[in-house]
């Protein structure tokens, strides 16, 4: 029997989404695959995107992981029906109101999967979409670290062709990835964190840690690293984050990189912003204005994932910490509502779709509640 209906976490209005029955499956465009979603997870973006963007109709998720059931015919990349694959997509999208993950099926750009190795779960593949675009976007496209190294890693020995690089914010789902691909790239990592993850950031290969709470973290991050650290990825992009970034930047300047629209308030840094988005190579609504199509970026993105599916072929990327959830597709407003309050720290909030409780007999899905 041909599917041509799904359950799927839909945008009722600002701040307000519903598991919803009976929503039409998308068509599979050309260059795209449409995959059966076993598990999900959330990000900040997903309930900010719910709460301040006007996107009314859409399906709400980013983050995925599933199995292959379709490829378009004009999708590169070597990809077959029961292949084990996961991404991210735009969710909450006015644009395309039709491909959220949040939903028993997505549909999403072919050449942009990420194979999943026989070692790893849907659960933790999941963590992975949303965090490792974000990564090569700031480390590679605009910071240009070297390759991640597929071996033992590069040589440490002449210290001085080591890049130093800060990572604020290490215990962020961003932050412990970025962590080790910038070892995997040869830098000197230095990051930020509570003091009851200091532990976690060195066993990712964190050569310094501080303490973001200290009020002078920022001056000492500088006397640390000699008055030479010059690249950051702020992965927390908040005024206050912009400000101890900026003190820890030597004084002869360097490149500020945040996931958010903050500026490093010195003149002599240059400020990045990088949406994950951009790597999908389509148009995309962000407020009132519409951000153009970046065929470049999604260049990038297809052997940004090539790289990738090496790295965690050969277990020298590790996921996030994660917690799975119950419920399924009903418990994930719930857990948005958790990340709206500031509840969820240090670890990812996962979501196995095939948990969703619903009524076979009466095609009927039960939900607790949206708030």
């Amino acid at each position: 029997m041909t599917i041509t209906t799904q359950h799927a976490i839909v945008v009722q209005g600002r701040g307000h989404a519903l598991l919803t029955s009976q929503v039409p499956l998308p068509a599979l465009p050309e260059d795209s695959v449409l995959v059966k979603v076993k598990a999900v997870a959330l990000n900040p973006t997903d309930w900010k995107h719910l709460d301040f963007e006007d996107c009314t109709g859409a399906i709400v998720g980013c983050d995925y992981a599933g199995v292959v059931e379709a490829v378009g015919s004009k999708v590169q990349k070597a990809l077959h029906p029961g292949d084990r694959v996961a991404g991210f997509v735009h969710g909450c999208n006015a644009m395309r109101p039709d491909v959220g993950a949040f939903a028993q099926y997505v549909i999403a750009k072919g050449d942009l999967q990420i194979r999943v190795p026989d070692s790893m779960g849907f659960e933790a593949a999941s963590t992975l979409g949303v965090g490792l675009a974000t990564v090569g976007q700031n480390l590679y496209q605009s910071l240009q670290l070297p390759d991640p190294c597929y071996g033992q890693g590069p040589s440490q020995d002449a210290e001085g062709d080591c890049p130093q690089l800060l990572i604020y914010g290490g215990a962020t789902a961003t932050g412990t990835l970025a962590i080790q691909f910038g070892k995997l790239s040869g830098a000197r990592v230095v990051t930020t964190c509570s003091e009851a993850n200091r532990a976690a950031m060195y066993e990712l290969g964190a050569d310094l840690v501080f303490d973001y709470h200290d009020p002078r973290v920022g001056e000492q991050i500088r006397e640390a690293t000699d008055d030479a650290l010059e690249l950051v990825l702020d992965a927390v992009s908040t005024v206050q984050s912009a400000g101890i970034c900026a003190a820890a930047i030597s004084s002869d300047g360097g490149c500020y990189n945040a996931l958010l629209y903050v500026r490093c308030p010195r003149t002599d840094v240059d400020s990045h912003v990088s949406m994950a988005y951009d790597l999908l190579g389509e148009p995309y609504q962000q407020g009132a204005k519409e951000v153009a199509m970046d065929p470049a970026s999604l260049e990038f993105g297809i052997r940004w994932c090539e790289q990738i599916e090496r790295l965690l072929q050969d277990r020298r990327i590790m996921p996030h910490r994660f917690q799975v959830k119950g419920g399924g597709l009903g418990g994930i407003v719930n857990g948005l509502q958790l990340l709206r309050e500031g509840k969820v720290r240090a670890c990812k909030l996962v979501y196995r779709v095939d948990e969703t409780p619903w009524n076979a007999a009466a095609g009927a899905l039960y939900i607790d509640g949206t708030e």
